[in-house]
């Protein structure tokens, strides 16, 4: 009864053992010719399917960074475009300018006056055109640092603590984010 328990076991072990592929040492010999012809051809298969992913992996990769650099050069056009219609809108004002600086140098100093609100009337309105508003803040408004900047305190009577005494360079949103913040004298 040991024998045949035994040559059970044994053949459960050869039976859980791997095919070896032909190439291994002394295989040769056991393996039928059909089965390496199979391995082969599926073998062939296998390495021409890694081929063709790999060459569409190359192909998805070059078509990745042709349409990276498109984009790159589509954003740098659009940014070009848009200064040029800002500069082209302020074109007039350059031209109102100069005439205000030949009119200065035949005409009194209330007609340059009244010139130069004139283009700086213009450039404002053309400046708003194109989204840019101005910070509001006066003398005697409260200071709020998220768009004014406190470039001095002062010690004042008049004022309480935190107030805005002077603006020094007015502050500009442009399509309601902060350009620039207001540059203020703010009351200690």
């Amino acid at each position: 009864m040991t024998d045949r328990k035994h040559t059970k076991d044994d053949g459960k072990r050869r039976a859980a053992r791997p095919k070896v592929a032909p190439e291994d040492s002394g295989a040769a010999e056991a393996a039928p010719a059909g089965d390496a012809a199979a391995v082969d051809g599926e073998l062939a298969k296998l390495a021409a399917d890694c081929d063709t992913y790999l060459d569409h992996l190359r192909r998805l990769q070059a078509e990745f960074d042709n349409y990276r650099k498109r984009v790159q050069r589509d954003a740098e056009q659009h940014r070009l475009r848009a200064a040029e219609a800002v500069v082209e809108s302020l074109l007039p004002v350059m031209d109102n300018m100069g005439r205000a600086l030949d009119a200065a140098a035949r005409h009194e100093e209330g007609q340059l006056i009244a010139g130069l609100e004139l283009v700086a009337g213009q450039l404002r309105s053309t400046l708003e055109g194109h989204g840019l508003d101005e910070v509001p803040v006066e003398p005697g408004s409260l200071f709020d640092p998220n768009v004014h900047e406190a470039v001095l305190t002062q010690a004042s009577s008049d004022y309480e603590e935190g107030t805005v005494l002077q603006v020094l360079e007015r502050g500009y949103l442009l399509h309601g984010r902060l350009l620039r913040p207001a540059k203020v004298i703010v009351s200690s």
